[in-house]
């Protein structure tokens, strides 16, 4: 993980051997940093909190460094979601840098389609997150289980999707790990763009060099190992359309070298049923160039977004001046 932001919280130079008390004094820090007040919340919620606070529901998922459960803060009765991670995992794995980056962007995200961070605190063993809940869960598990959205569905996810990294893109965020696992569901088929995990803050159209994100999903900039800037997260909308109308990505392969080749030529095979007009948006998302992508902010006025609009939920004009 070498392309770590630097973060106020971590001095420029550090030693080459920190111990692990020294490398987790990062959770105490982080502690000082105060949760940002949001007003569909109630007042009680900023505060202090300890995992005595919250009453515990059932699991909703679990990564590589913690689970999430639905829970319930007692005093108010206010539900949503707590993500409970290892401080010893994230020090072991040295991603405390990453996680600190996580939290400090997500922390100033507000948008209708990406998952709202509400707080964290820690103690002696874990660091708590406390996040907004999704009531219908991973859009992973909902794709796999319908194999494929048809067109109204598909564009409706898509168009949610390219509002909410539009949004982060104005903010100088590349989210850089768009996927059907790390997109959640709320109620009447409202997106959650969440797991900023790969998230970076780059203003003024500055460059990153790391390789990052899951592999049928990194463009061909990553692959042939230049730098890129935030049309990674075009390209990656480009793929998570074709994996919505087609039920897998465009490029997978057995053999992840075929993979990375077929990236690198842009190896495009869009099956004939799928719409003449939706395979013209994937072929503009997937641009090997990344200035010829399509913009985001273009998305809603193309044929295919258009034709299917008009059979959207009619709780998207709500949604949309959310």
């Amino acid at each position: 993980m070498a392309d770590i932001a630097k973060s106020p919280f971590w001095p420029t130079k550090s030693p080459v051997r920190r111990s692990m008390d020294a490398r987790s004094s990062v959770f105490n820090r982080l502690s000082l940093r105060k949760s940002t007040p949001m007003e569909s919340l109630p007042r009680q919620l900023h505060k202090n909190w300890k995992i005595s606070d919250f009453e515990l529901g059932r699991k909703l998922g679990k990564g590589k460094f913690g689970k999430v459960y639905c829970v319930r803060e007692i005093e108010t009765g206010f539900v949503c979601a707590l993500k409970v991670m290892d401080k010893r995992e994230l020090l072991n794995y040295k991603v405390e840098k990453q996680f600190v980056r996580e939290i400090e962007i997500q922390a100033n995200v507000r948008h209708v389609n990406c998952l709202r961070l509400y707080g964290w605190f820690h103690d002696h063993k874990n660091v708590y997150l406390i996040l907004e809940y999704a009531a219908e869960g991973e859009l992973y598990k909902v794709l796999k289980s319908k194999r494929r959205f048809d067109d109204v569905t598909a564009s409706y996810y898509t168009f949610q999707v390219a509002s909410a990294l539009s949004y982060l893109h104005k903010k100088h965020i590349v989210h850089r790990d768009l996927k059907p696992e790390n997109i959640l569901l709320h109620f009447n088929n409202q997106i959650k763009l969440s797991d900023f995990g790969w998230s970076v803050y780059a203003p003024g159209h500055s460059k990153r060099t790391t390789m990052c994100g899951t592999l049928d999903y990194l463009p061909p900039e990553m692959v042939e190992a230049k730098t890129h800037d935030e049309k990674v997260d075009v390209w990656a909308l480009g793929i998570l359309l074709y994996e919505f109308l087609v039920g897998r990505p465009p490029f997978e392969e057995q053999n992840s070298s075929t993979t990375y080749k077929r990236i690198a030529k842009v190896d495009l095979r869009i099956p004939s049923f799928v719409s003449p007009d939706a395979a013209d948006l994937i072929r503009k998302l997937l641009k090997y160039e990344p200035e010829k992508r399509f913009r985001l902010s273009e998305i809603g006025k193309h044929p295919w977004i258009l034709k299917n609009r008009l059979h959207w939920p009619s709780t998207f004009m709500s949604l949309e001046n959310t």
